[in-house]
């Protein structure tokens, strides 16, 4: 079993770059399946989630190149291979394939998604959106088999702004015959960059980052070079880490404008967020206020920094409350935190967490890939050692995660240990 190891209390100071933005990424990829000709995407983040992709890609026939987070992905030779178990079962985001072979070859069978469990995620909107195009839609032992004569323009209003829904009714629907709408889309970034770049591919796409999308479906999409965005929840957890143990850090390779919600709320607690055109620098923080949250969609502040802010509110004075509206049932690392001399409760959808707080090494288990950054946070300030345990979480979305805090001062480090050695 692999591990980090973390020993506290060490101030951390420089500069730490973030990397491409894992939930484009993971969207990126499939997009490329609707190609005539090669599609190159720079600035990928070198995580697990992307990795596995690159295999799904070669599943199907593609041949895909991936070296210093450019990935060419040449899709001319893919076929509509079925894609029941295996890989497609690692991540949850596995099902932009739906879409992606629905678009191009009008038929897809794909495993249903893994990934982090973080309580019911259904995938009925996209099922839906699926079935307002013309395809039907089955489930057939644990596979979700889609099949269309042809795809046929619509008017789709989604019930709950989904992200996963948005983007993958945006793929079906490039290649659909005639105009599709999505009303009540989500309107996260990650939409605008998957949109970039099937425009690039000669989409015909209005309205992306907007709640109402407009496509006009064209008859072949051609290859294209693009650059992900950078990652606006890896930049967040580092902000937040630099308000908790930092003497001075600079989080580089950002767009502000994404993270206005969590720099907003940063400010509340007292911390200092100096913004340039593509970086932030958060001197050191002396004192931190108790604040009330809520996660919303964007460009609300996203449920994916909750549990990061939670590390950040048991070092708050007085009592802090973050009630998560997105997922209900995140807050599994609440008892990890108590665990390591944290004064938090959860009542219903809401954490209570009191501070300030001195947190004490100790061995944690990462129930998915934000509760497990919040832990790798809890680490970095708690006295003594901790031992973060299923750490494949943490790596389905953090990128070089040891080199970054190592080169900031932090200690960490990887190791493997044996059922014997707990």
């Amino acid at each position: 079993m692999e591990v980090y190891k973390i020993r506290g209390g060490n101030r951390l100071k420089g500069n730490i770059k973030v990397s491409g933005a894992k939930n484009s990424a993971v969207a990126l990829i499939p997009a490329a399946i609707l190609a005539n000709s090669p599609v190159s995407i720079d600035g990928l983040p070198e995580i697990s989630d992307v990795f596995t992709l690159k295999l799904l890609m070669e599943e199907i026939g593609g041949q895909v190149t991936f070296e210093n987070g450019k990935m060419t992905i040449d899709p001319t030779t893919m076929e509509a291979m079925p894609l029941p178990n295996g890989n497609v079962k690692k991540m949850r985001a596995s099902y932009y394939l739906m879409g992606a072979m629905l678009g191009r070859f009008k038929r897809a069978v794909v495993g249903l998604p893994g990934g982090c469990f973080l309580g019911p995620r259904p995938i009925d909107q996209h099922i839906k959106g699926f079935e307002a195009l013309g395809a039907k839609v089955t489930n057939e032992h644990g596979a979700i088999y889609l099949r269309a004569d042809e795809l046929i323009g619509a008017k789709i209003y989604l019930d709950v702004a989904s992200v996963g829904a948005t983007i993958n009714i945006m793929l079906a629907a490039v290649r659909a015959k005639g105009r599709t709408v999505i009303e009540n889309a989500a309107k996260e970034p990650e939409i605008i960059d998957v949109a970039t770049l099937l425009s690039n591919m000669g989409a015909n796409i209005k309205g992306a980052g907007t709640s109402v999308i407009r496509i006009e479906g064209v008859e072949e999409l051609h290859g294209a070079q693009h650059t992900v965005i950078p990652d606006r929840i890896e930049a967040a957890t580092y902000m937040i880490m630099a308000a908790l143990a930092g003497d001075g850090i600079r989080v580089d390779n950002v767009i502000p404008l994404h993270l206005e919600a969590v720099t907003a709320k940063l400010r509340e607690m007292g911390v200092k967020v100096e913004e340039d055109e593509e970086s932030i620098f958060i001197p050191k923080t002396e004192n931190l206020h108790a604040v009330d949250a809520k996660t919303l969609v964007y460009p609300g502040l996203a449920t994916d920094i909750q549990q990061p802010l939670c590390v950040l509110m048991t070092q708050a004075e007085g009592s802090s409350k973050v009630t998560d509206t997105v997922y209900s049932a995140r807050f599994k690392h609440i008892d990890e935190l108590r665990r390591m001399n944290a004064v938090a409760r959860v009542e219903g959808n809401t954490a209570i967490l009191t501070g300030p707080a001195q947190l004490h090494g100790s061995t944690v288990t990462a129930s998915d890939l934000r509760a497990g950054a919040a832990l790798v946070l809890a680490g970095l300030i708690a006295e003594g050692e901790t031992e973060v345990r299923d750490i494949y979480h943490v790596e389905r979305g953090y990128s070089d995660i040891i080199e970054k805090l190592t080169a900031l001062g932090a200690d960490i480090r990887k190791e493997v240990i044996t059922p014997a050695s707990n």
